[in-house]
């Protein structure tokens, strides 16, 4: 598990009773989401709190990556310049190496038959709060986004060795019932 102290921005990483600094996070990129640490929000009637986000940048601006933390475990939101992803780590999968899918490329999961939309090459910005995994020093990394005709949403992320594959659907910012939202000027 690794967090960001808010106060002095180290990176901290907890193996079973350790705790160990790795590094420390440089200033963050100016962000317009209305998303935070401390969110409250509902996704699918189970309740969940934002404790961490990773931030990417690519060649059309940043995108957060918000941890989430439900009573069943934990998810992930993806707020990217107005559209919003709720995704689950879907593991135990085969799945395509990195540089074998193509845009229109067809896979299917949990019987669902998902079409590859875009191929995302980003920079790793920084991290803040709370991740179930270590994420500080990664670098570029490659994301391949899929729908489906039902309008589900899958991912494939290969920011690690093996690649991961999260399953999930787009969700309107207001069905997710957000409180404790950050205030900001030119955000209602």
């Amino acid at each position: 598990m690794q967090t960001v102290c808010e106060y002095c921005k180290s990176i901290l990483i907890r193996t079973d009773i350790d705790l160990k600094k790795v590094g420390q996070v440089a200033d963050l990129p100016p962000n317009s989401s209305p998303i935070q640490i401390g969110t409250e929000g509902v996704y699918n009637r189970q309740a969940f709190v934002a404790v961490g986000r990773i931030i990417y940048e690519y060649d059309q601006g940043t995108w957060n990556e918000w941890h989430l933390v439900m009573n069943n475990g934990s998810a992930w939101l993806s707020d990217a310049q107005d559209d919003y992803v709720v995704t689950f780590a879907a593991p135990g999968r085969k799945l395509p190496a990195v540089g074998q899918s193509q845009a229109g490329q067809r896979y299917t999961w949990d019987n669902e038959t998902y079409t590859v939309t875009t191929i995302t090459s980003a920079h790793y910005r920084g991290v803040e709060g709370e991740l179930p995994f270590q994420y500080w020093d990664k670098q570029d990394v490659v994301f391949v986004d899929l729908m489906s005709a039902t309008g589900k949403f899958a991912t494939l992320d290969y920011s690690d060795e093996e690649p991961v594959l999260y399953l999930g659907k787009t969700v309107e910012f207001d069905e997710l019932n957000l409180k404790n939202l950050r205030s900001f000027e030119g955000w209602s």
